[in-house]
């Protein structure tokens, strides 16, 4: 007959989580993982149920409750911290002689490995918890691949609509970004000021000083009117010298005067492109969305191109805002007298 020390050498490589138990539910002997995870505690000789606390069947309340389980399976839970929660199957010795017990962890696997820093070492060789193991670090490891690929696409895409409604020489909004800003406003219903600018002696400053210093001017150009203007109004360059400038909220024609001005005054200070003095100034035509019962873009801009260029037939440097006769000016002569 096979002694208990052979019983337990041999469990030791099969059910390394095995616990061996005399008639009395003594500890004769305990399995390589349990031995680790018992840390500095003597198991040996002491109660099962001291070190095991049997949650189910709740019945068992004796060590011959407990044989009367055998083949049925139990549920445990370590009185100890961190209180491993196990599963586990009796079967009885021959001859009466106690009971052989083996454990697994169930669902708290994940909890003993990172609680008892276990490896495959610790498990049976047949034991599936290892490749399941290797299929959740696997699962972790592509899902945070994925989570890494998402943000990176996510990154590239921001990056890319930031591009396309961008300005690449001077960083403002574009004539596409301009054009959503506007059908949003629109469609929202919320009332709002357009101002179309346009700088005056640009071209010289390109014909005198070359392409580098009118870049030089639109990028400072860029600066002074987001300087000017608030967060929350767009600043959007459409054109080569032109810029359209949107107020969300803002109908009050003396702020927008104002504001115009400390614009136009600011753009006529000299600016420097290496050694040499650029100088230009600015026109200004603003037009108020409450202008229109029901707003339109494309009119919009049109009646704030027709301000901005009445402010230039004025003698340049100045703000206008719309008004129909200036529309009447503009017309032809064969027109005015139809």
């Amino acid at each position: 007959m096979m002694s208990l020390q052979d019983l337990s050498a041999m469990a030791d490589q099969i059910c390394p989580m095995h616990v061996i138990i005399d008639t009395d539910g003594k500890l004769q002997s305990y399995g390589p993982t349990l031995d680790k995870i018992r840390g500095e505690d003597s198991w040996e000789g002491r109660s099962f149920f001291d070190i095991f606390d049997l949650q189910r069947p709740r019945w068992v309340k004796t060590v011959d409750d407990l044989m009367e389980t055998a083949g049925s399976k139990l549920h445990f839970q370590l009185r100890s911290a961190p209180h491993t929660r196990m599963k586990g199957v009796l079967v009885p010795l021959p001859a009466g002689k106690g009971g052989f017990i083996n454990l697994s962890f169930g669902i708290s696997v994940l909890d003993a490995v990172r609680d008892f820093d276990l490896t495959s070492q610790d498990f049976s060789p047949t034991d599936l918890t290892i490749e399941m193991l290797y299929l959740v670090e696997a699962k972790s490891a592509a899902m945070e691949a994925s989570r890494q690929l998402n943000l990176r696409l996510q990154g590239a895409k921001i990056a890319a609509e930031e591009q396309a409604f961008t300005d690449t020489l001077t960083g403002l909004k574009n004539r596409r970004a301009m054009d959503h800003v506007l059908n949003r406003l629109i469609n929202s219903g919320r009332d709002f000021a357009l101002m179309h600018v346009d700088l005056d002696f640009f071209k010289q400053v390109n014909d005198t000083y070359g392409h580098a210093a009118g870049d030089a001017v639109l990028q400072r150009v860029a600066a002074i009117m987001v300087d000017c203007t608030r967060k929350s109004d767009t600043v959007a360059r459409i054109g080569g010298d032109e810029f359209v400038l949107i107020f969300e909220g803002l109908m009050d024609i003396g702020r927008l005067s104002e504001l115009a001005q400390r614009l136009i005054q600011r753009l006529e200070d000299p600016m420097m492109y290496g050694a040499q003095t650029c100088r230009i100034s600015a026109s200004a035509g603003t037009t108020l969305s409450s202008s229109m019962s029901q707003p339109d873009a494309a009119q919009l801009l049109h009646q704030a191109d027709v301000a901005l260029y009445g402010a230039k037939r004025a003698g340049r440097a100045r703000h206008m805002f719309f008004a129909p006769h200036l529309e009447a000016e503009m017309a032809p002569p064969s027109s005015k007298s139809a």
